[in-house]
């Protein structure tokens, strides 16, 4: 059985929303300000999931990825076999799918979706806050990706905000300004 992984930037006090300051919050673009260096290139380590797998996304993510990574194609490695991969977007209404090409639409009940397509490959969900939320709540994560952010906003919606017991698998610091990628797993599953 493959797995169902959330892939989240996130700040040392666990907040996940607005890392681009596109929400307009008073703490968004936290992620940003660390450069393009601490969010370029295959920050979650996907390796062969870009080839394997199948990427989940939310209306809104996608929407936002799919205006930014088509047109990075032939300048960035990463962007060109992100653009490859298959991925689905979680949305009951009117898409052009054509925008992001290998994507396909998931129009009800995504944690079902996830789950018959974790049988045999894995399923990364990303960014995405309400789904993630649905995902947490429904105990269908089998892994995290951190990319932990050394900044605390003190304020903003958290990955875990009733709290979560995790057991850590491995810690890598990335990048000049320690970034760290934290992956751990969902304790008992």
């Amino acid at each position: 059985m493959a797995r169902i992984i959330v892939a989240q930037f996130i700040t040392l006090d666990g907040v996940v929303e607005d890392p681009d300051g596109s929400g307009g919050t008073p703490f968004g673009g936290w992620c940003f300000r660390h450069g393009p260096d601490a969010i370029a290139g295959d920050k979650f380590h996907y390796g062969p999931i870009l080839e394997t797998g199948v990427f989940l996304f939310g209306r809104r993510t996608w929407d936002a990825f799919a205006a930014m990574w088509p047109a990075r194609d032939e300048t960035d490695p990463f962007a060109h076999a992100l653009n490859r991969a298959d991925k689905a977007v979680v949305t009951a209404g009117e898409v052009d799918l054509a925008r992001w090409r290998n994507t396909r639409q998931v129009a009800t009940d995504p944690i079902g979706w996830a789950r018959d397509a974790a049988v045999e490959r894995d399923v990364v969900v990303i960014g995405s806050g309400s789904l993630v939320d649905a995902f947490v709540r429904a105990g269908a994560v089998d892994e995290y990706r951190l990319r932990v952010f050394p900044t605390a906003t003190g304020a903003g919606r958290r990955l875990f905000p009733d709290g979560a017991d995790l057991d850590l698998v491995s810690v890598e610091q990335v990048g000049p300004t320690s970034l760290v990628i934290a992956t751990p797993s969902v304790r008992g599953r």
